[in-house]
């Protein structure tokens, strides 16, 4: 309570109340060993995750302070989760899992699922690889501006794919105007479809906060309530051309 009502938080303070709270925490795992009391499976687990957390702590505390932990345990419950930081205003850092996804005609596809952080740009190639195996064929794509890399430009001119991604160097007047309707057109697509796609996962198909207590579920929890969104689109679909046309009746 000393440190936390600190106004400056120096880095040697936080370091040695690090150090109390390690020496702590190894009196109660020895304390706990004496004791030699039974413990079911999903303690035993829980313990190898304190463990775990002691070693890392004991390496930020004790070694270099600025060498940064690989695969650092942010909760013992989830071992598995790690922070993804965002930037965002109200959330500079996220936990959780992180999912690229493609969306083809209004239904989704998870192209890559992982709880590491990783660098959309880098997977863009890879769900024009996914369209072309569901669909045979890419002609058009859209993405952030994070995707706009030299690599990701080259190879969509080179497949002679469409993006949104805005040009570089002086372009040509005959296709000034012809390109930038057509990026007009994608972008509309992307901000409706695709990100209108994550807020409607998120808050009609229970994918704003995961209730599960291992990874295993959790992962078929989310891959669920994307299919199943895409479900509800395609009967909707289906049930549509099924009715037939008013002005003919």
């Amino acid at each position: 309570m000393e440190y936390q009502l600190c106004k400056k938080k120096t880095k040697a303070k936080e370091r040695a109340i690090r150090k109390k709270l390690l020496s702590f925490l190894l009196r109660l795992i020895n304390l706990l060993e004496e004791l030699s009391v039974e413990i079911g499976v999903k303690d035993v687990k829980k313990m190898s995750t304190i463990l775990k957390v002691y070693e890392q702590q004991h390496q930020r505390a004790y070694g270099n302070p600025d060498e940064k932990i690989k695969d650092r345990i942010v909760s013992i419950s989830k071992p598995y989760i790690r922070p993804i930081v965002r930037g965002k205003e109200a959330k500079p850092v996220e936990f959780g899992t992180k999912v690229n996804k493609l969306i083809v005609d209004g239904i989704g596809f998870i192209e890559h699922f992982s709880y590491d952080a990783f660098n959309e740009c880098t997977r863009f190639k890879n769900g024009i690889y996914l369209q072309r195996k569901l669909f045979g064929k890419c002609t058009h794509q859209s993405g952030d501006r994070i995707y706009a890399t030299n690599e990701n430009r080259v190879y969509c001119k080179t497949q002679n794919i469409q993006t949104n991604f805005i040009p570089k160097g002086k372009q040509k007047v005959m296709f000034v105007n012809q390109s930038a309707i057509l990026r007009k057109e994608l972008n509309k697509e992307r901000g409706t479809v695709l990100e209108g796609s994550f807020g409607n996962d998120k808050n009609h198909y229970l994918l704003q906060k995961v209730n599960t207590r291992n990874q295993f579920t959790e992962k078929c929890w989310i891959f669920f309530g994307i299919h199943t969104a895409n479900v509800s689109k395609i009967a909707s679909r289906i049930a549509a051309q099924s009715q037939p046309n008013s002005r003919a009746a």
